[in-house]
């Protein structure tokens, strides 16, 4: 039966795209009331049984549009949309043809008739909004599998998103946070059949919003609106699955909607590596790379409580708050073999086992207020609070050889750490705008305040061989506490040259930090049986202070193709290093630096952008780096600081440009980087040829360089009542110099990486989906120092995702991954196969599911890996998580739409900083 069922939906699609026809339709959009061509106007295509969208465009700057399709359809409807006027639509022929000029009317703003636009897309000034009825996915997607849809937008394994090529840090629901600062707890949970709109903008603070001041374009910000029906009541999911191994994981997600309030609760543990906020998505259950709440390396298990709760009081105030509690285990075993290279063409070898087991009990409180006291006076109030609770048992055995292969030195060490951690960040800003022509007033205030309680017990024996052959034996009990209190303010005015397109900000940042940290240890005394003989060498006692003052000027100019700004600032720093314990190490440097940059964005139309980057900037060296304080404890590297390091110089280059054809949906994107640093700080090591004891402090180099470049072009091909192909392209390369020094003796090495990806996306509407990608990474290693030895290094991934969903009801999803790197050590596994699988059928009325998945079927799961640095090479392999199977449930529920009017959010949008 069920080869039946494919084999007809074969003939059946191959049919009605054999009946298909291309079309063109071209013409020009004007407005009647001033008969000006409209730019950015939407014009789509649709069919009439369905209002499914065919093909989509938008004008440009002369209101020309082309759109073109395939269809079997005899006759089509043709939809014009424009922000601020009436839709037009007619129904027209399918057929290529002109129709000519299009007349829109400006929309009556009093009429109390809102007709709510159709379009795929909609451009309202610097925001893309995307329908997502015009998108199809299967029936239950979530929001990451609706944004793989849309133009511009890619998501990868992890649930990183970019918009091209724009990294998105902030993803809102109706315009605020939803559940704290980590997307993929909104795009992989929240389903799409409750979303109406999704806005994509830059990022901005809440006061750049509120000032209109432009963004630095870095960052994207996804803004997802809910349907005008999904205004009041409940949704959520629960799910749970036993398995294999004594593996087990749950999870359950429920949030209330109720017109401006919203209160959310999430729950989950698991002991399967996973986020545990998956709910069902693949590559979560199975480990992703996302924030873990509660993570760590190895095998962990976590649980994990949040609590969200958002409100409006009024037009004046808002609230927003979340809590979360998070704790876990992780237990991880670590094998490392490691060859340094020396300058005089020898090398040593360092082979070392560790083993950890991490308990840790973290909560994380946040509280934002919104106030708008009038249409000019904004305050903003965000505070912050994170306590963290770690148990950490270590041990480590290592050993190394010379160039001979003789023993030089081993240790064994163990060690018990607690630590206890609380952090409180306070952040104010007011801003009051002065009139219309966009002169303001802000004011930032900041107060931040760390506080750690440690307590360390070692117990470690080095042994050091050779003609000078010694013994360390350590029984030593430590505690410490630090105390971090920082103070900040900044003030910015803004003055307009030419109203609404010239400005001149000044602006003066100060901030104060002092650091109170103080080690205390103590060694065995057999006498009294206790850890009472204080030890001066390894006990630290320091004060920190660390004050910056910095005032700068702007230049700002802004028009609706280019934003251009030009910044110069002067920065004094002053630190000063005080050590109760060795008073002849204090130390206080001030450093008097000039900054600046410029800042070019060009925007051609609103398809295509273009953007150059340049600053110049000045690092200064930590106080770590700079303390002349030999800190000894660990017996085989020795680091002491240097008092006369000076401030690093970087000069950093950036461009960038981005188009987006949506006609042909072909899209582009690409940058180029490029740094000169001198006077950077590097580590400078001698190492003992006969114990092999590093010993380590710093200094400034000129001549590092850094050049990076990559881009993207992809293009998706959709197929009238059959499916779509989406195709792309990536490549990325890095060409480093880098200074450095070996023994002592300072050289450069060259590093050049190219890194290739090809992908593809294959849509069978309602049968399968394939997303194959290959990606290849070259390397190559060079160096001036004829004791180095040039290297070469390749590697190869290749992923394969698919997706079945015939017969109804049963879906079956497979993720394989391979990878081969030939470079990995003899002893280490150079290549794994890597398949997932999940077998799922709806039941409840499609409202649950029960299901069975399968991690690692070919179980060669490894975490072998390999780095190269300019004078050393590392093999390692830690503990992974073995094959298992697991039996799920997954029910959700949803009572959104049955009461309610549409939740408008207040014209700003909220952007978190």
């Amino acid at each position: 039966m069920k080869k039946i069922l494919f084999l007809t939906s074969i003939l059946f699609s191959c049919i009605t795209y054999s009946q298909t026809k291309n079309f063109e339709i071209t013409g020009t959009i004007k407005s009647t009331e001033d008969n000006e061509f409209l730019e950015s106007a939407t014009v789509h295509t649709e069919r009439l049984k369905d209002s499914s969208v065919v093909a989509y465009t938008i004008t440009n700057s002369k209101g020309y549009f082309n759109v073109s399709g395939k269809t079997a359809d005899a006759k089509i409807k043709l939809v014009v949309s424009y922000l601020g006027f009436e839709p037009y639509s007619k129904i027209i022929d399918a057929k290529s043809q002109n129709i000519g000029i299009i007349n829109l009317k400006p929309a009556n703003v009093l009429d109390a008739v809102v007709i709510r636009s159709t379009a795929p897309i909609t451009i309202k000034k610097d925001t893309v909004e995307f329908n997502v009825k015009s998108f199809k996915t299967k029936a239950d997607a979530n929001v990451e599998d609706l944004l793989k849809k849309l133009p511009g937008v890619e998501v990868d394994a992890e649930g990183n998103i970019t918009v091209n090529g724009k990294s998105v840090n902030k993803i809102l629901v109706n315009g605020k946070p939803f559940f704290g600062n980590d997307p993929t707890i909104t795009t992989r949970n929240l389903t799409k059949d409750i979303i109406e709109k999704i806005q994509i903008t830059d990022t901005k603070t809440n006061a750049q919003a509120f000032s209109g001041e432009d963004s630095d374009g870095e960052n994207k910000t996804i803004n997802l609106t809910i349907k005008k029906e999904n205004n009041k009541g409940y949704f959520g999911k629960a799910a749970a699955g036993i398995g294999t191994d004594d593996r087990y994981e749950y999870a359950g997600m429920a949030t209330r909607f109720q017109q401006s309030e919203r209160i959310g609760l999430l729950a989950g543990g698991n002991n399967i590596n996973s986020p545990g906020f998956s709910f069902g998505n693949q590559r979560s259950q199975f480990g992703g790379n996302n924030r873990s709440f509660g993570g760590g390396q190895g095998i962990v298990t976590s649980n994990n409580y949040g609590l969200n709760y958002i409100n409006a009081f009024g037009k004046v105030f808002e609230l927003s708050s979340d809590y979360f509690y998070k704790n876990s285990d992780s237990d991880n075993k670590t094998t490392t073999n490691k060859e340094t290279f020396l300058s005089d063409g020898t090398s040593f070898f360092t082979n070392s086992n560790n083993t950890s087991f991490n308990e840790s009990d973290s909560h994380d409180a946040s509280i934002d207020f919104e106030i708008e006291v009038d249409s000019t006076f904004r305050i903003d109030i965000e505070s912050d609070f994170n306590a963290d609770l770690n148990k950490n048992t270590y041990t480590s055995n290592s050993e190394s050889f010379n160039n001979s292969n003789t023993l030089t030195n081993d240790s064994n060490s163990n060690s018990i750490a607690d630590s206890n951690i609380k952090k409180f960040d306070n952040e104010i800003s007011l801003t009051k705008r002065f009139g219309s022509k966009g002169a303001f007033l802000r004011v930032e205030l900041t107060a931040n305040f760390r506080k750690s309680e440690t307590e360390d017990l070692v117990k470690s024996e080095t042994n050091v061989y050779g003609t000078n052959p010694d013994q360390i034996i350590r029984d030593q009990y430590s505690d410490g506490n630090s105390d971090i209190k920082e103070i900040g303010s900044e003030f910015t005015y803004r003055f307009p040259l030419l109203p609404k397109l010239f400005y001149l900000d000044i602006a003066y940042q100060y901030s104060n930090t002092n650091t109170q940290s103080r080690r205390s240890t103590f060694n065995f005394d057999q006498i009294t049986n206790d850890y009472t003989d204080f030890s001066d060498l390894l006990s630290t006692d320091f004060e920190y202070l660390d004050k910056v003052k910095r005032p700068s000027a702007k230049l700002e100019f802004r028009n609706k193709k280019w934003s251009t700004s030009a910044q110069v600032a002067y920065v004094n720093r002053t630190l000063q290093n005080k050590d109760y314990l060795r008073p002849q190490t204090n130390l206080e440097r001030e450093f008097n630096n000039l900054e600046y940059g410029i800042n070019l964005r060009f925007r051609k139309d609103r398809t295509s952008s273009y953007r150059f980057r340049y600053n110049f900037r000045n690092g200064t060296p930590s106080l770590s780096q700079l303390q002349p304080f030999r800190d000894e404890s660990n017996p085989l590297n020795i680091v002491t600081g240097n008092p006369e390091l000076k401030p690093t110089k970087t000069h950093s280059i950036r461009f960038g440009a981005s188009n987006f054809n949506w006609k042909e949906r072909t899209g582009f994107w690409a940058f180029a980087n490029v740094t000169i640093t001198n006077d950077r700080v590097v580590g400078n090591t001698i190492i003992d040829p006969n114990t092999l004891i590093r010993e380590t402090s710093y200094a400034n180099v000129d001549g590092f360089y850094s050049i990076q470049g990559g881009g993207s072009y992809s293009k998706t091909k959709k197929w009238e009542d059959f499916g779509s192909l989406k195709s792309e392209f990536r490549v990325f390369g890095n060409y480093n110099k880098n200074i450095n020094f070996n023994n002592g003796v300072q050289y450069s090495s060259k590093t050049a990486t190219v890194s290739p990806r090809f992908g593809f996306d294959f849509m069978w509407d309602k049968v399968l989906q394939i997303r194959p990608s290959y990606s290849i990474s070259f390397n190559k290693n060079t160096y001036d120092i004829e004791s180095f030895s040039d290297k070469n290094f390749t590697s190869h991934d290749v992923t394969i995702e698919t997706a079945t969903f015939l017969p109804k009801k049963l879906e079956w999803r497979n993720d394989i991954r391979y990878n081969f790197n030939p470079n990995i050590a003899d002893g280490f596994q150079k290549s794994a196969w890597f398949w997932n699988t999940t077998l799922r059928y709806s039941i409840l009325k499609d409202q649950g599911a029960i299901g069975i998945k399968i991690y690692d079927i070919l179980n060669q799961n490894t975490n072998a890996r390999r780095v190269a640095t300019e004078d050393y090479i590392q093999d390692s392999s830690s503990t992974v998580l073995k094959q298992y199977a697991m039996l799920t449930f997954t029910w959700k529920f949803n009572s959104l739409g049955k009461a309610g009017k549409k939740f408008e959010p207040k014209s700003r949008m909220r952007y978190r900083g």
